[in-house]
C-alpha cells in the first residue's frame, strides 16, 4: 500500500479533505508557533483517563508556551472520529491529539488501512501503566497457574468481561489466550462499570483492566488482584506477580501518547517532545500520575514512532487471530 493511502482512506470515510495546508504554507507558519492557541483533540467523552492526561499536561504547556492549550473533546466510533478530525488537520503544530494505546488498534478492529505509525506524528510518550487480572474473592482462580490449570481442564468453559469488543481489555485478554494457550470466552459489556458489577456478583470468571477503574472495588475488597500484565507497576498498588513470572511470554500494558498531523515541522515536533518530557519529569506531575495508576515515561520522538510501530503490528496480530471486530 502506498504511504499515505490509509489516510486518504480514513478521511474519505470521514468526508473530506478540508483542513489539510501545503507544505510551504505550514513551514512559514511553523517559524513564529505557537501563534496562536492550540487545541489538543481528545477522541474520548470528558472524564476518562484520557481527560486525565490531556488537561493537566495543557495547563503546564500552556504556562511553558504562552499561548493556550485547549482541551477538546470529540469522541464517536470507538475514537477514530477525534483521530481522524487531528489527521487530517494542517500539521502546524496547532492541533495536536492526546489518545491511549487503543490508537493502535483502530485499524485492524475497524478493517480500515488507517495506521498510526504512518498517518499522525508521534510526538511524546506520556505515561504506561500495567492492567491488572481481576477475580472475585470467592473465586477458585487464585493464581495465572490456576487459570491455565482449569482452562486445560475444561476448554471453553471459563470467561472474561471487557468493556466492549475490540476494545484495549479485550485485546490484552485475547493475547493473552495466545500466549497462554488458553480458550477463555468473550463476554463484552457497554463500558467497564457493568463487566465490574458482574464480576464482583460472579457472573463471570475474570477480567483483565487498569487499576484505576476498579480502585473502589479492590479498596472494598470485593474483588482481588491475580496479576499484572507487566513488571513495571507505580509505587504503593498492592502486591501481586506479573503474567511473565508464571513462565508465560506475555508482556502488556496501556499507554498514553500524544501525536500531530502527519508532517509537523521537525523543529515543532522537538520542541513539543522536550516540553513534555520536562512536564513529566516534574515531581508533582509525576505523583499525579502514580495517583492515576500511570508511570511517566518519556521517550524521543524517533524512539516513540518505533514503540508506536511494534503496538502496531501487536495489535494486528492479535485482531486477526481472535477475529476481533467492533459493534
Amino acid at each position: 500500500m502506498p504511504q499515505g493511502s490509509g489516510r486518504r482512506q480514513f478521511i474519505a470515510a470521514a468526508g473530506g479533505l478540508a483542513g489539510l495546508a501545503t507544505p510551504g504554507l505550514v513551514r512559514a507558519q511553523s517559524q513564529n508557533w505557537p501563534d496562536r492557541p492550540v487545541r489538543i483533540v481528545v477522541p474520548f467523552t470528558p472524564g476518562g483517563s484520557n481527560d486525565a492526561m490531556a488537561r493537566p499536561l495543557a495547563e503546564r504547556l500552556q504556562a511553558r508556551f504562552g499561548q493556550p492549550f485547549v482541551v477538546e473533546n470529540r469522541p464517536g466510533a470507538g475514537s477514530a472520529v477525534g483521530v481522524n478530525l487531528v489527521a487530517q488537520s494542517a500539521p502546524d503544530g496547532h492541533t495536536l491529539l492526546v489518545t491511549t494505546s487503543s490508537v493502535a488498534a483502530i485499524g485492524p478492529v475497524q478493517g480500515t488501512n488507517f495506521n498510526p505509525a504512518t498517518e499522525l506524528d508521534s510526538v511524546a510518550l506520556l505515561a504506561k501503566a500495567p492492567l491488572i487480572v481481576l477475580t472475585p474473592p470467592s473465586s477458585p482462580i487464585r493464581s495465572i497457574q490456576d487459570l491455565v490449570r482449569m482452562d486445560r481442564e475444561r476448554p471453553r468453559t471459563l470467561n472474561f468481561a471487557t468493556s466492549g469488543p475490540g476494545s484495549t481489555t479485550h485485546i490484552a485478554t485475547e493475547l493473552f489466550n495466545l500466549r497462554a494457550g488458553t480458550t477463555l470466552q468473550h463476554i463484552p459489556y457497554r463500558g467497564t462499570a457493568g463487566a465490574l458489577t458482574d464480576l464482583v456478583a460472579g457472573r463471570v470468571d475474570l477480567m483483565f483492566t487498569t487499576i484505576a477503574s476498579a480502585a473502589g472495588q479492590l479498596r472494598g475488597g470485593l474483588l482481588r488482584i491475580i496479576a499484572y500484565t507487566s513488571d513495571d507497576r507505580p509505587e504503593g498498588v498492592p502486591p501481586a506477580p506479573s503474567v511473565k513470572s508464571a513462565g508465560i511470554d506475555y508482556e502488556f500494558g496501556i499507554w498514553w501518547g500524544l501525536f500531530a498531523p502527519r508532517g509537523l515541522p521537525p523543529r515543532v515536533r522537538q520542541s513539543l517532545n522536550e516540553a513534555t518530557n520536562a512536564v513529566l519529569s516534574e515531581p508533582s506531575f509525576a505523583r499525579y500520575l502514580t495517583g492515576e495508576g500511570a508511570i511517566p515515561s518519556p521517550l524521543s520522538p524517533d524512539a516513540f514512532a518505533e514503540f508506536l510501530r511494534a503496538e502496531v503490528r501487536t495489535m494486528q496480530e492479535v485482531v486477526a487471530a481472535a477475529k476481533i471486530r467492533a459493534d
